[in-house]
């Protein structure tokens, strides 16, 4: 397998032990707001939009829908190594860019303006950059390209398309909202529903009750995260998790929570909202990010202001 064209270390940033790391891919479009620039690439084409990035190189990018989650990651790095300056265990960010590194200076440069801890900037020419999310131990991949976050599903790496928009900042405590079926979990019970009707997957999941669950996308990113909330009390955790599932509490979520007990995944919150609409819940919650298969979930959510990610 070829290196990136241009991998670009971030000097200012302390390097982190990418085996011990929990990695996180985001694309440019993920982490700041390009729209303009995008419409610009696919309206002009390539030449025209890197003369405008090289002529604005200074002139910092406004912050994307993942911004908000990268700034809340960076604070959980620091209260880990406040724990413990010796921990390797520690979220390590980096930027996959289809940018040229010359066109890639302005994203590297709106980095440090907002004191970003990135640790690597790769910058790819390659069509389909997610060839080397395995290399670099990527643990989560976002994107705004649905076929970038269809590759890296395929290629089992754990993956979301985040859609542009404004984003409200949140609290500094990092809180990750998972939807269950198809997100935490497999889409078994979704299958059944969608063969036999609710009437059906009620009965599937009282005869299923006692066996967990399968790995749904998103399992390897919740347990690694559920890991580094291990090293704080519960009071004192910089992290928070919620499960915001569309099961009803009282007929699915039995198996719902003896899966999470099997697999280990303490959860802060769990909210069952049997077929609801999530979005008011979403917007007391208030995280950094909502992982959902939904769209009509993510949609709700983007009219509360949340910050989503869509997991197809």
């Amino acid at each position: 397998m070829t290196e990136p064209e241009s991998t670009v270390i971030n000097t200012d940033v302390k390097q982190k032990d990418p085996n011990k790391a929990l990695v996180i891919a985001v694309t440019t479009r993920a982490i700041f707001n390009l729209e303009e620039e995008h419409k610009l690439y696919l309206e002009k084409g390539k030449e025209e939009y890197t003369r405008h990035q090289q002529a604005n190189q200074d002139t910092p990018l406004p912050p994307g829908t993942a911004f908000a989650f990268i700034q809340a990651v960076q604070y959980v790095n620091g209260k880990i190594l406040e724990n413990n300056p010796a921990e390797k265990d520690l979220f390590d960010i980096l930027v996959l860019s289809n940018n040229s590194p010359e066109s890639g200076v302005r994203i590297i440069n709106s980095a440090k303006h907002y004191g970003l801890e990135i640790s690597k900037f790769c910058f790819v020419s390659d069509e389909d950059s997610t060839q080397y999310l395995k290399s670099h131990g990527v643990k989560l991949f976002l994107s705004a390209d649905r076929t970038d976050v269809c590759n890296a599903l395929r290629r089992g790496v754990s993956a979301a398309l985040v859609f542009q928009q404004e984003v409200q900042a949140p609290s500094t405590l990092l809180r990750v909202v998972f939807d269950g079926d198809a997100v935490l979990f497999s889409d078994e019970t979704d299958q059944v529903f969608r063969e036999q009707g609710l009437e059906g997957a009620l009965q599937y999941e009282r005869a299923m009750e006692a066996v967990p669950m399968g790995e749904g996308p998103l399992k390897d990113f919740a347990m690694h995260l559920g890991k580094m909330r291990k090293k704080f009390s519960q009071e004192k955790s910089p992290i928070r998790t919620y499960l915001v599932t569309a099961r009803s509490g009282r007929d699915m979520g039995i198996r719902a929570i003896k899966t999470l007990r099997e697999w280990g995944l303490a959860i802060d919150e769990a909210f069952f909202m049997d077929r609801a609409p999530k979005g008011p819940i979403l917007a007391q919650i208030q995280p950094h990010i909502f992982f959902d298969d939904g769209l009509h979930n993510i949609q709700g959510a983007q009219n509360m202001g949340v910050p989503s990610a869509w997991v197809p």
